[in-house]
C-alpha cells in the first residue's frame, strides 16, 4: 500500500518545502482562475436556454444588454476583492472578511456558501467537460455520468501530488483554451462583422421543440429576464479563489495574487462580452442536452471537421473539466479554516504527505460525484443551484470590506469605502434576483441547504467548547487516588498468554484476575488442569455463556467488579498473536478487536493489546502441536487458539448442567 501510495501521490515533502511549492504569476492563473475562465464555455448559453424557449431567436436581442451588465458587475467585484487580497494576505476571502467584521454567524454563512459554491464548482465544470466530449462525440452522451465520475477520481489523483505539480499540468489546457477561443472570436466577429460570416439558417426542428411548435410563446417576461441574467452572471464563479488563495503565491504574495486577479478579470470579460455578441451575430440554435453553443460557432467559423474546431473542442473540455481544479485548491484551503477555528473536524486542518490538504480534496470530490450523479451530469440542471452560494459570498465579503475601511481609515478608505459599498449593493441585488427568479427550479435548495450547513458549523464549534470546558484543569486540581484491578483475558494457556500474564504482573495491580469464557464445564476442567498444570499463580475466573458469546458476559463482570470497589481503575490486557501474512490473520477470529471496540467506550477501563508475533513458515499440521511440557500432557494446536480471538471459549460444547464455579475472591478492603 505505501509502495502503490508513493506511484500515485509521489514522494513526501518537508514542511520546510512549503516555500519551494508556492506558484508564479503564469502558473497562478491557470491553477486559480481556471474556474472563472472556463464560465465562458457556457454562461452565455444559459442565458439563451432560458430567453429562447420564451421569444424564439428574437429573443437574442437581449443577449448584449445582459451581457454588457454582467461585465459590468465583474468589474466591481475584481475590483473590490483586490483590496481584500491587500486587507488580508492570509487568504481565507469572505468568510475571513465577515468574521473579522461582521461577527460569528455572517462569517459562517460565508464559510457555508463558499463550500456549498466549491462543491457545485466541481460539478458543474466536470459536467459542462463531458458536454464538449459528447457534442463532438454524440454517441458517449449515455455514458456521461460515467465520463464525470471519472474525471472527478482523476481530479482527486493529480491534486493529490500537490498545488505546483499539478498547476504545471492544468497550465498547458488554460493557455490552448485561451489562445483558441480568443482565435475564434478574431476570425469570428472579424468576418462576421464583413460580410463574409452570415448568420445560421434556425435549426427549425429543435426551435419547435423549445418553443412547443410557437404555440406556448409567453414573450419575454421582466422575471425571464431576471432569470436569464442570473445564468449569466455564474461568470463571475470562481473570482473569490485568489482571495481565497493568497498564500500560495510567490513573495510578494498580495500584489502577485493582484496582478493575476485583474489578468483573469481581464480574460473573462472579454471572452464573455465577445461569445455573447458573436451569438448575437450568427444566431445559432441551442438544444438541452445537444450540441454546445461554443461547438456550434466553432463548426460555423473553423469547420465542423476541421483541426482547429476539435483542438478548441478538446481545448474546452480540458478547461472545463481542469477548472474544477480551482475548487479543489479553495475548498481544502477554506475547510483547513473552519477546521483550524473549531467549525469543522480537525482532520480537514492537517496537511498530507504532498503539503495538500488530503482529506479536503476527497472530501470535496465525494460530494461533487454525489451531486452528477443526482443530477445526471447535465449542466443546466446545475446550474440554478449555483449562484445563490456566489453571491452570498460576493456580498458579506464587500460589506465587511466596507466595515474595515470605516474601522482602519487608512489611505484611500473613502473612495474604497464607496467602491465596497456599490458592489455589496450590486450582488445583494443579484442575489435576490437569483433566488426569486430561480426558487422554484433549484435556487430552493441552497437556499436551505446553506442555513443547515451553518447549524452544522455551530454544532461542531459548541462540541469542541464542551469538550475544551471538561478537559479543563481547574485551580487547586488533582485527580484522586485509585485502585487498580488488571483482567488478562484467556482462552487456553499457550505463550501469547504466559507473555500476558507475565506483562500483567509488572503492572504490580492491587489485584491481578485472569478471565476466561466458557460455554461447558469440560472447557472449564480442562482450562483448570493447565492453570494447576503450568503453577500458575494468578487468579483464574471462569464465566459461563450458554449462547457461545464473548463480549457480553466479559462486559457483565467488569460491571461486577465496577459495584464491588468504589473509584477502581480496571485494565483489560488482551494477548493477541499477529501472523506475518496479512491473509493469514483473515483466517483467525477478530473477536478482540470487537471486544476492545466494545471497552473503549467504558468508563475506567483501560484497554492493553500484548502481541505475540509468529514470523517464519508455520510447521505441517501434523506436527503443529505444543506441547505444555516435555512430558505428554493435553496440547494446544497453533492454529486452535488465538489469545486475541479467544477461540475455544464458547464453541459448539455441549450445554452443561450448572455454572462451573470458580475459586474464592480474597477478602478486600472498599476503597
Amino acid at each position: 500500500m505505501s509502495t502503490l501510495k508513493r506511484l500515485l501521490v509521489g514522494k513526501p515533502l518537508a514542511s520546510s518545502e512549503e516555500g519551494h511549492q508556492r506558484l508564479g504569476k503564469l502558473v497562478a492563473l491557470a491553477v486559480f482562475a481556471s474556474d472563472a475562465i472556463s464560465s465562458t464555455a457556457y454562461a452565455t448559453e444559459e442565458i439563451l436556454h432560458v430567453l429562447v424557449p420564451l421569444g424564439g431567436l428574437d429573443a437574442l436581442e437581449f443577449l448584449i444588454p445582459i451581457a454588457l451588465i454582467v461585465v459590468v458587475l465583474l468589474a466591481i467585484v475584481i475590483t473590490s476583492y483586490r483590496q481584500t487580497i491587500f486587507a488580508y494576505p492570509s487568504g481565507g476571502g469572505s468568510y475571513v472578511v465577515s468574521r473579522d467584521n461582521l461577527g460569528v454567524t455572517p462569517s459562517l454563512v460565508a464559510g457555508a456558501s463558499l463550500l456549498v459554491d466549491y462543491t457545485l464548482t466541481v460539478a458543474v465544470s466536470v459536467s459542462a467537460g463531458v458536454a464538449a466530449i459528447t457534442s463532438a462525440f454524440p454517441e458517449l452522451r449515455a455514458s456521461r455520468v460515467a465520463l464525470c465520475l471519472g474525471f472527478i477520481a482523476l481530479l482527486v489523483a493529480i491534486n493529490l501530488r500537490g498545488v505546483k505539480e499539478s498547476g504545471r499540468l492544468f497550465a498547458v489546457p488554460t493557455y490552448v483554451y485561451v489562445v483558441t477561443l480568443g482565435g475564434l472570436l478574431l476570425i469570428g466577429l472579424v468576418r462576421s462583422f464583413t460580410g463574409s460570416l452570415p448568420a445560421l439558417p434556425p435549426n427549425q426542428q429543435a426551435l419547435d421543440e423549445l418553443t412547443h411548435g410557437g404555440a406556448l410563446l409567453t414573450g419575454i417576461t421582466a422575471m425571464a429576464l431576471m432569470r436569464a441574467f442570473s445564468s449569466g452572471a455564474v461568470a463571475l464563479s470562481g473570482i473569490e479563489a485568489i482571495s481565497n488563495g493568497v498564500p500560495s503565491f510567490r513573495e510578494p504574495e498580495s500584489k502577485n495574487a493582484a496582478t493575476t486577479l485583474v489578468y483573469m478579470g481581464l480574460i473573462l470579460a472579454a471572452f464573455f462580452f465577445g461569445i455573447s455578441v458573436l451569438a448575437h451575430r450568427l444566431q445559432p440554435t441551442v438544444e438541452e442536452g445537444g450540441e454546445t453553443l461554443l461547438s456550434i460557432m466553432a463548426g460555423t467559423v473553423f469547420g465542423s471537421g476541421s483541426a482547429a474546431y476539435f483542438t478548441l473542442q478538446a481545448a474546452t473540455a480540458a478547461i472545463l473539466i481542469l477548472a474544477a481544479n480551482t475548487a479543489f485548491n479553495a475548498f481544502p484551503s477554506m475547510s483547513s479554516i473552519l477546521a483550524k477555528d473549531g467549525y469543522l473536524p480537525r482532520q480537514l486542518h492537517n496537511r498530507g504527505d504532498r503539503l495538500v490538504y488530503s482529506n479536503g480534496v476527497l472530501v470535496l470530490a465525494g460530494a461533487a460525484a454525489l451531486l452528477v450523479i443526482a443530477f445526471g451530469g447535465i449542466t443546466t440542471a446545475l446550474i440554478p443551484l449555483y449562484a445563490v452560494g456566489v453571491f452570498t459570498g460576493f456580498t458579506l465579503s464587500q460589506w465587511g470590506m466596507v466595515r474595515h475601511h470605516l474601522r482602519h481609515r487608512e489611505a484611500g478608505w473613502r473612495r474604497n469605502t464607496g467602491v465596497n459599498a456599490v458592489g455589496a449593493i450590486a450582488t445583494f441585488a443579484v442575489l435576490a434576483v437569483v433566488v426569486i427568479s430561480k426558487f422554484t427550479i433549484g435556487a430552493w435548495i441552497p437556499a436551505i441547504v446553506i442555513p443547515l450547513i451553518v447549524f452544522l458549523l455551530r454544532g461542531i464549534h459548541r462540541h469542541y467548547q464542551q469538550v475544551a470546558a471538561v478537559l479543563a484543569v481547574p485551580e487547586g486540581y488533582r485527580p484522586l487516588p485509585h485502585t487498580h484491578t488488571v483482567v488478562v483475558l484467556v482462552g487456553t494457556v499457550h505463550q501469547g498468554v504466559l507473555a500476558a500474564l507475565t506483562y500483567a504482573k509488572s503492572l504490580s495491580p492491587d489485584r491481578l484476575i485472569a478471565l476466561s469464557v466458557v460455554s461447558s464445564p469440560e472447557e472449564s476442567q480442562a482450562l483448570r488442569e493447565q492453570w494447576d498444570q503450568y503453577h500458575l499463580d494468578v487468579e483464574l475466573e471462569l464465566k459461563y455463556s450458554p449462547y457461545r458469546e464473548l463480549t457480553q458476559p466479559v462486559l457483565k463482570y467488569l460491571d461486577e467488579l465496577d459495584a464491588s470497589y468504589e473509584n477502581d481503575i480496571i485494565t483489560v490486557v488482551v494477548p493477541e498473536f499477529v501472523l506475518s501474512r496479512w491473509w493469514e490473520q483473515l483466517l483467525h477470529n477478530q473477536s478482540a478487536l470487537l471486544l476492545k471496540g466494545r471497552l473503549l467506550f467504558r468508563r475506567n477501563t483501560v484497554v492493553t493489546s500484548v502481541p505475540f508475533h509468529i514470523s517464519g513458515p508455520l510447521v505441517d499440521s501434523d506436527e503443529a502441536t505444543v506441547g505444555f511440557n516435555e512430558r505428554e500432557e493435553p496440547a494446544t494446536t497453533v492454529a486452535g487458539s488465538s489469545a486475541g480471538d479467544v477461540e475455544g471459549n464458547g464453541r459448539g460444547a455441549a450445554e452443561p448442567q450448572a455454572e462451573p464455579t470458580s475459586r474464592p475472591e480474597p477478602e478486600r478492603p472498599r476503597a
